[in-house]
């Protein structure tokens, strides 16, 4: 069984760089082509990938990148804009990024002539995670491990500030649920905030820690993943504040949850980067075992495409593309 779900690399793109996070707009841009960001140490490049799973004459994939943005430090992470648009005249990026120097960077481009950023102050460590507004993509928010999270405008002015009780991990924000917000700390507690009323509205404990990365599951939104030590743990919040499911998963520690974005049973967990090799695992609801796992040279990021049962993990001077089963 192990040896049946061990699965090579499907695809490969070489980058100028190390990727330190790669990132698929998880919105429809109005192309044929999915938008795919990557950050090394002192770039994002913004590229289009289309794949045979979806085009029948696409042999393996397209990688085609639009532009090279200059960053000057390491990028930490990336979020996409839901305004990012390649079918309007001229076509619209928009993305964010958290760097090493604790502040975040909003990017807009036509891909000619415009490109700008300007930078958002506040934070006073570590941004581990940021999301924009995923309807009208007006606002975005982070946390950091300074021990809040921020949700701020486009033009950087801070509009809520929650504070919070050890570093925050993850932040998301769901479409059907917009004026919410899931905040996922290291002390393995997630909690979800009212965005009108600036309260917590709801809890869910991991009981073990540390909590590195949860997510909220597109496809349904009562299921709250996370990996908390060497597991990965399920929440369906109608339920109890605690797990319905874990599962002991990583030797060396979990670092990433993703959930796909096509299925609600499928969702990836990546292990910690070691000193050769990231492993990544692909797991199903309904099966015991993970349904593939692969390994890439010093990974990181983990992210799954919007319409395909596909993801990318960054990797050195690399990004790696693993397609699975629904």
């Amino acid at each position: 069984m192990k040896q049946d779900s061990t699965r090579n690399i499907s695809y490969t793109v070489d980058c100028e760089d190390y990727v330190h996070v790669v990132k698929f707009n998880p919105f429809d841009s109005g192309d044929s082509c999915s938008l795919i960001a990557y950050g090394g140490n002192n770039y994002v490049v913004v590229g289009t990938c289309r794949f045979q799973e979806e085009d029948a004459e696409v042999e393996g994939m397209q990688y085609k990148t639009l532009r090279t943005f200059h960053h000057g430090i390491r990028v930490d992470a990336i979020a996409w804009s839901p305004e990012t648009r390649l079918d309007a005249i001229p076509p619209q990026i928009r993305f964010c990024t958290a760097a090493s120097d604790r502040k975040l960077r909003l990017f807009n481009s036509d891909l000619q002539d415009k490109n700008e950023f300007k930078a958002f102050d506040g934070h006073s460590d570590y941004i581990n995670d940021l999301v924009f507004a995923p309807n009208e993509g007006q606002e975005i928010a982070s946390v950091s491990d300074d021990h809040t999270c921020r949700v701020w405008d486009l033009e950087g002015n801070e509009k809520a500030h929650f504070v919070l009780r050890s570093p925050g991990m993850s932040v998301c924000w769901h479409p059907d649920e917009a004026f919410k917000l899931m905040v996922a700390e290291k002390n393995g507690t997630i909690r979800f905030y009212d965005l009108i009323t600036q309260q917590a509205i709801l809890s869910l404990e991991c009981d073990q820690i540390p909590l590195m990365s949860a997510d909220w599951c597109i496809k349904n939104t009562l299921k709250i993943g996370a990996v908390a030590g060497n597991d990965w743990l399920i929440w369906d919040i109608t339920r109890s504040s605690y797990p319905q499911d874990k599962r002991p998963v990583h030797v060396d520690r979990a670092r990433l949850f993703r959930w796909s974005r096509v299925n609600e049973n499928l969702f990836a967990t990546t292990g910690y980067p070691g000193k050769t090799t990231t492993q990544l695992l692909v797991h199903h609801l309904g099966h015991p075992q993970p349904i593939l796992t692969g390994t890439a040279a010093v990974g990181s990021g983990l992210t799954w495409h919007r319409t395909l049962p596909l993801c990318a993990v960054g990797g050195d001077h690399k990004i790696f593309f693993w397609v699975t089963e629904m």
